[in-house]
């Protein structure tokens, strides 16, 4: 179905006009249109868009991007240390602030190092607009130096992507795509332009209307859907909140709090969706799945109302489908239509935005009630709470003595300013800042969930540091994760930006470990970092070298003092190397 064609506005920094001459000032003709390369094109479009920052790194095809760059009063070009460092900035700085990150590469490897953050901000639902340089137009397809077809490349990990062949159409492609990228289910999307096509002399031409034929956007639901939804809610006795990254991605966590308040439902949040409702409300039972809470996992098992709101039943929660929440009759509220019954039949299913839906099944839920027609739900909540009370979030002592992890994860959030940042690896670590830190508030939570990418912090955190450069923001690393993307911290100390960054350094690939602990009778093949046994890499020295203060913990009665020495310094990087303990008794 098509979507109407809708006008654009026309930003002043995107008109560009040469002067008229003396005897023709008052002239009833239009202005001529100054002549642009396309390179100039891409940027004049970032500045119509109102881009603030990019992240990049130059080569021989997007080159002539990077000259008419250096001249834009309002964009800024961070140049990361690899490309894969540009995605994951790209998708901190949009997961941090809402609005849609920048990423550039060049063609070849540089296009190809951008494939695994592409990926995981796609996983994600993240707004990510990737512009790449290609080889010449008469080359194409004939396997010239430094030649890749990205956009065939990347087909099945963005939400659309073009090969701009003509100078003319830059700016237009470019305002699509940052249209597609942040509407309707965010995704990325791809732009690669050949090097001649930037090169070649075009005109600048704002696009006044938006035409995207195929492309169209439910945002409000079904009114019929939302009284049908509304009445499974009236019926329930067990009912739950499953609520998952859609909120927060509509930023509709205010809503979902009148809607608790009104409805007294439990709620459950998904990892992509820690913060969008209050820990610390009493009707909040945690995270659910594979590692998450008892009273979470409880609440969804022996429920008879599942009221998924932008949740897509994923098999870190659900684990067997045949078996997950067997007796719940299923309401599914989410913006793409593809999700709903792809994993769990819906009996309501509801297309719409999660921030529109959840508006809508207040007022009916309001306007059906009356005083006796409220559900009692005290005997849930006692159930609830009683699960809640026997298997409570704790954590042992390693009987070694060691620092234990669980511990360093809650006193920095114990620490942290009550709006810091929270940005995690990928493995136990990324289970245990879910699970001991306190998230009050959206967007406090940032972490690769889908794609599950080790490397995704330090890069991410330097994009969401410098999208909220007034918040404190601390990466939560594992020592084999810091590994993978650790060069960011030169950009970051080049760069000015203070990010925190806590390394939990337990001396293994923790979760692979304890996978093989679980499925493989003990046996730890090629799991040992040799970062504790050999202090290899020292992760002091090494943060050092890239520009960063530096800190190591080895003990928990310093644990205060050295975050707290941390958090003090502002002027560039900090790293602490925290050296921990395992307890097999710890689950995640």
């Amino acid at each position: 179905m098509n979507t109407p064609t809708v006008p654009l506005a026309h930003p002043a920094a995107a008109s560009t006009t040469v002067a008229s001459r003396p005897d023709t000032a008052t002239s009833n003709r239009p202005p001529a249109l100054a002549p642009v390369t396309g390179a100039h094109a891409v940027v004049r479009s970032l500045e119509a868009l109102q881009v603030e920052i990019v992240f990049g790194i130059p080569g021989g095809a997007i080159l002539p991007v990077y000259d008419p760059l250096l001249d834009s009063p309002q964009v800024r070009h961070v140049l990361v240390r690899h490309e894969q460092g540009a995605g994951h900035a790209a998708t901190g700085y949009a997961q941090a602030t809402g609005r849609v990150g920048v990423c550039l590469a060049t063609s070849g490897s540089g296009a190809t190092n951008l494939v695994t953050a592409l990926a995981d901000a796609q996983m994600d639902s993240v707004p990510v607009v990737a512009i790449t340089g290609q080889v010449a137009r008469p080359l194409i397809g004939t396997d010239v130096f430094q030649e890749v077809d990205i956009c065939g490349i990347t087909m099945p990990i963005t939400k659309y992507n073009v090969l701009v062949t003509d100078p003319a159409e830059i700016p237009r492609a470019l305002a699509d795509a940052f249209h597609i990228a942040a509407t309707g289910r965010p995704g990325v999307v791809l732009v690669d332009i050949p090097k001649d096509v930037l090169q070649a002399r075009t005109t600048f031409s704002w696009p006044l209307e938006r035409k995207l034929p195929g492309y169209r956007v439910v945002t409000r639901p079904h009114p019929k859907q939302i009284r049908a939804a509304a009445e499974l809610i009236a019926a329930a006795r067990r009912p739950v909140l499953y609520v998952g990254g859609g909120v927060i991605k509509a930023d509709a966590s205010n809503e979902l709090r009148e809607l608790v308040k009104l409805t007294g439902i439990p709620v459950v949040t998904t990892l992509m969706a820690r913060g969008a409702f209050p820990d610390s409300h009493r009707l909040h039972y945690g995270m659910p799945g594979m590692h998450g809470t008892v009273a979470a996992v409880a609440a969804l098992q022996r429920s008879d109302l599942l009221i998924a709101l932008g949740a897509r039943f994923d098999d870190r929660v659900t684990g067997n489908p045949a078996s997950f929440a067997s007796q719940a009759e299923v309401i599914h509220v989410d913006i793409d239509p593809a999700e709903i019954g792809k994993n769990r039949v819906a009996d309501v299913p509801v297309v719409g935005d999660c921030k529109s839906a959840i508006s809508a099944l207040i007022d009916q839920i309001c306007t059906d009630r009356t005083d006796s027609s409220a559900p009692d739900l005290t005997d849930w909540y006692a159930d609830l709470d009683a699960i809640r009370e026997t298997f409570p979030v704790g954590y042992n002592r390693p009987s070694t003595g060691a620092l234990a992890p669980e511990r360093v994860i809650e006193a920095i959030g114990q620490a942290a300013a009550p709006d810091a940042l929270y940005v995690s690896g990928v493995g136990q670590h990324q289970m245990w800042a879910a699970h001991f830190i306190t998230y009050d508030t959206p967007r406090t939570w940032l972490n690769s969930g889908g794609l599950g990418t080790m490397g995704y912090a330090v890069p991410a955190a330097l994009g969401a540091k410098l999208g909220a450069p007034n918040r404190e923001v601390w990466a939560i690393d594992g020592d084999g994760c810091f590994q993978m993307t650790n060069q960011e911290l030169a950009t970051a100390a080049i760069e000015g930006v203070p990010l925190k960054v806590a390394i939990i350094n337990n001396g293994n690939l923790g979760m692979v470990r304890q996978l093989q602990e679980i499925h493989y009778q003990g046996r730890h093949s090629n799991v040992d970092l040799a970062t504790h046994s050999r202090r290899v890499p020292d992760f002091v020295l090494l943060a050092e070298a890239l520009g960063c203060a530096a800190l190591r913990c080895e003990r928990e009665e310093d644990l205060d003092a050295i975050i707290a020495t941390a958090r003090a310094i502002n002027d560039r990087p900090v790293v602490i190397d925290f050296i921990v303990g395992d307890c097999p008794e710890n689950g995640v």
